[in-house]
């Protein structure tokens, strides 16, 4: 298998915007059906070996829904024992949306949801969207080996931290990858920002992760960024010399673009020395604890070494 094949975006738009749109509303269902956790870690999707998965939700007898990107089906099995699926191939986002909700119906699954896009380019309602339905089978197999493999770097740099650091995760809502560092300070969020915001800026962060493209940024990329944002955060250095600070709804995002990483000569090492940069940029203007400058796999054993 390729490692980091190429996955420009003007290639698969169309599919993307389906299945983005797919992934909102069952993004929405764990949203509303999941317990709450601090930062919204209950509400991204995780990777499982096949896709995408909400993991257990309810009670008292837990569902789950997951994309199994392999076989093109979205699959929701429920405690009880039982399981149903379909094929994510020629379905509009109205097809999707009304026969998920009808196997939900079916397992006695009640749940509502605000069914329609979040920050996208429209706000048809799902249940009336018959315009977006493009699903490429063999884009999203691209699209599922890009994020398997992104995943596992991404694991590969949250080893080294010892501090507070989340799962990896795919947020529905953004269609990114990320995993986020915690310095363990707790900030001062305004009251004025909306609730998601509030969560889960709370505690001061420095995160990372790879994003598939936008009509603002029509590629993919790594990226990292600090929050709050410490003054002179665009003025650190990064590695390699072709990674950049660009400018990002008031403060900046470290940026290494996907086809530069791939194309070098080890991917991996240049993604995780580009992230580790990042993180070190943000922590010196942040004032980082020593303890959390990261070590090798996150070893915190102090006889390690001596054995």
């Amino acid at each position: 298998m390729e490692l980091f094949p190429a996955m420009p975006y003007e290639d698969w738009l169309e599919t993307k915007d389906t299945v983005h749109r797919f992934a909102q509303i069952v993004g929405k269902v764990r949203l509303a059906a999941s317990t709450r956790r601090n930062h919204w870690w209950n509400v991204p999707f995780h990777l499982t070996g096949r896709g995408l998965t909400t993991r257990p939700m309810g009670l008292p007898e837990s569902f789950s829904i997951d994309f199994d990107l392999v076989r093109h089906r979205l699959v929701v099995d429920k405690a009880d024992g039982r399981s149903a699926e379909f094929s994510l191939i020629g379905q509009s986002v109205a097809d999707f949306y009304a026969n998920l909700f009808q196997v939900l119906d079916d397992f006695g699954v009640a749940v509502e949801i605000l069914a329609v896009p979040y920050d996208m380019t429209d706000s048809t309602p799902f249940a009336q969207d018959a315009k977006h339905a493009a699903y490429d089978p063999v884009l999203v197999t691209r699209y599922w080996t890009v994020l398997s493999q992104v995943g596992q770097v991404l694991e590969r740099y949250a080893a080294d931290f010892t501090g507070k650091t989340s799962p990896v995760h795919h947020f529905w809502h953004t269609f990114d990858l990320a995993v986020t560092r915690f310095t363990g300070r707790v900030v001062s969020v305004p009251r004025e920002s909306d609730a998601v915001t509030r969560e889960a800026y709370s505690w001061e962060v420095i995160s990372a992760g790879f994003w598939f493209g936008d009509e603002e940024r029509p590629w993919p990329a790594f990226y990292s960024y600090t929050a709050p944002e410490p003054k002179g955060l665009d003025e650190q250095p990064l590695w390699p010399d072709w990674a950049v600070w660009v400018p990002s709804r008031g403060s900046h995002l470290a940026i290494l673009k996907y086809d530069d990483a791939r194309q070098s000569d080890d991917p991996v090492a240049t993604v995780l020395g580009f992230l580790e940069s990042a993180y070190r940029a943000g922590a010196a203007l942040t004032g980082c604890d020593e303890a959390l400058v990261p070590r090798i796999e996150g070893v915190t054993d102090p006889y390690l070494e001596e054995s």
